[in-house]
């Protein structure tokens, strides 16, 4: 539920630096549809045996499959009433972008025997995510637009959709360096389990420095640029305080799902206030 939040503030964000109206349905869309491919995601990775897994999350989720069963079906109503209310070009696109998210985790070519889906080739999972939530939270509010004869700015898109994937990859390559153990035990060739824990982090902060110096040379105004800049200080604090100062605590990492809605509220307000 976190996520889908998450998904539905960026793609609101997207609406706000393009500064057009939000477009409500999109936004639905966008917050159901994650919530049922990370389900899905959730189900396809179902071990043999789940309640003899060695990690606890997996334990939990199998054991409340109803709970899962119940989000699953209202996120489907929502995303079919949704759905029917957006134009052909942005079911088009959506379907697309549904299409690059489900090879993630679906069978698609065989690897030592057995079928597997795009998350086994080596460094592929942080960058397919990002590539993916760039499709879903910009390009598909800018289809949305394009279809109503709303014309955004190409410049403005390409430094929306660079930024956007820098973003991602800071918010997605802690969840890698928490999952070490576990991608490991899944043979997962993530960047951690090939650069080393320390070194992942190193890297971690070089792509927050280079995404807040990439945002002085964006088209984006103060307020824009001001609210980008704070949820970055806000994460580097949760990186050095909270996340990677300590391994014991599993969840810390979803603070940075909670950094994506932050982010919006920052560049919402300031903008209210300011812009």
């Amino acid at each position: 539920m976190l996520i889908a939040v998450a998904a539905m503030a960026q793609c609101a964000l997207s609406y706000l630096i393009f500064k057009s109206a939000i477009s409500y349905p999109i936004i639905l869309l966008e917050g159901s549809a994650t919530l049922l491919l990370y389900n899905f995601s959730l189900y396809l990775a179902k071990p043999a045996d789940p309640m003899r897994s060695p990690y606890k999350r997996t334990r939990w989720v199998f054991s409340h499959l109803p709970i899962m069963y119940l989000f699953s079906a209202l996120a489907a109503i929502i995303f079919f009433y949704s759905f029917l209310n957006i134009g052909w070009t942005s079911r088009f696109f959506l379907a697309f972008t549904g299409l690059c998210s489900f090879s993630y985790s679906f069978p698609l070519y065989k690897q030592e025997g057995r079928w597997v889906g795009l998350r086994q080739l080596p460094t592929a999972k942080i960058f397919h995510i990002a590539a993916v939530w760039v499709l879903s939270s910009v390009c598909l509010p800018y289809v949305d637009l394009y279809s109503q004869g709303i014309i955004v700015d190409p410049y403005l898109l390409g430094t929306l959709m660079l930024l956007k994937f820098l973003f991602l990859l800071i918010c997605t390559l802690p969840f890698d360096i928490r999952d070490l153990k576990q991608d490991s035990y899944y043979h997962l060739k993530t960047i951690p389990t090939l650069l080393g824990a320390n070194k992942a982090k190193r890297l971690c902060y070089l792509l927050l420095i280079t995404h807040s110096i990439a945002l002085i040379f964006t088209s984006y105004g103060f307020a824009i640029q001001g609210g980008l800049w704070l949820t970055n200080l806000f994460i580097f604090g949760l990186l050095k305080g909270v996340i990677f100062k300590s391994q014991a605590h599993y969840h810390y990492a979803y603070l940075l799902d909670f950094a994506m809605i932050v982010q919006y509220a920052l560049v919402f307000f300031i903008s209210f206030f300011y812009g």
